[in-house]
């Protein structure tokens, strides 16, 4: 099995190279600067999402069967800096979600010549609860995410193409120690049930599970993950 995951260098991406490898993939990965035997791409430039899905099926042998979009942008938007709130809005959802969808649009017409695959797409409890007021752009980013997931799932569910959504909250990662700190560190705990944050490696066992094993009768579906913090 061949999978393509974005975000991969570290966090929850890096999570879920090593769980995926441990269950038999074949794990091509990408972040902004490459190296470690990943792929360079920045979701921030036009086309970037384009030739990673080039350079990773030519790595794959001509075949990739699971997408697991991961990588993710957070940075704050002041609303009172007009320039800044415009260029914030374009480089978050250029990151977190155009790039998402231009891999996407390769998955389903690749996935439609080979007889199926699977894509994951990680998006954020941002996507259905909202975000901090400087942070509109994560979250609508987020937001559409899921919407795209579900389309796909209900769009191509009978071509044996499945669509997955996993909506972390709190997970211990760069991102996630700066959303922290930014809105008062372990106070922000108290919000959580569970009485901690999550630990990658949690996400990561969904991802594989995702990728592998979860039933066909899934496809559609949102798995959140935030020790109760947001139910639905």
């Amino acid at each position: 099995m061949n999978i393509l995951i974005t975000g991969a260098s570290r966090g929850i991406g890096a999570a879920a190279v090593t769980a995926l490898v441990a269950a038999g993939g074949r794990v091509i990965g990408q972040s902004t600067r490459g190296g470690d035997g990943l792929i360079a791409a920045d979701f921030a430039l036009p086309g970037a999402a384009d030739a990673l899905w080039a350079a990773a099926l030519a790595q794959a042998g001509g075949r990739i069967d699971v997408l697991v979009n991961n990588a993710g942008v957070f940075e704050a938007a002041d609303i009172d800096d007009a320039d800044g709130f415009a260029s914030a809005w374009a480089r978050s959802l250029a990151i977190n979600l155009t790039s998402a969808a231009d891999l996407c649009r390769h998955a389903v017409r690749h996935f439609q010549q080979t007889g199926g695959g699977r894509i994951i797409n990680v998006a954020s409890r941002a996507g259905h609860r909202g975000d901090s007021p400087r942070h509109w752009h994560y979250a609508a980013a987020k937001g559409g995410m899921l919407a795209m997931t579900k389309t796909i799932a209900r769009a191509y569910a009978n071509q044996n193409i499945l669509a997955f959504a996993i909506t972390p909250g709190f997970t211990m990662t760069g991102m996630a120690e700066d959303y922290l700190a930014s809105r008062g560190g372990d106070k922000l705990l108290a919000d959580i049930p569970l009485g901690r944050v999550a630990d990658a490696a949690e996400v990561a066992e969904t991802i594989r599970w995702l990728a592998t094993s979860a039933p066909a009768s899934l496809t559609g579906a949102t798995i959140d993950i935030n020790g109760a913090s947001y139910v639905r």
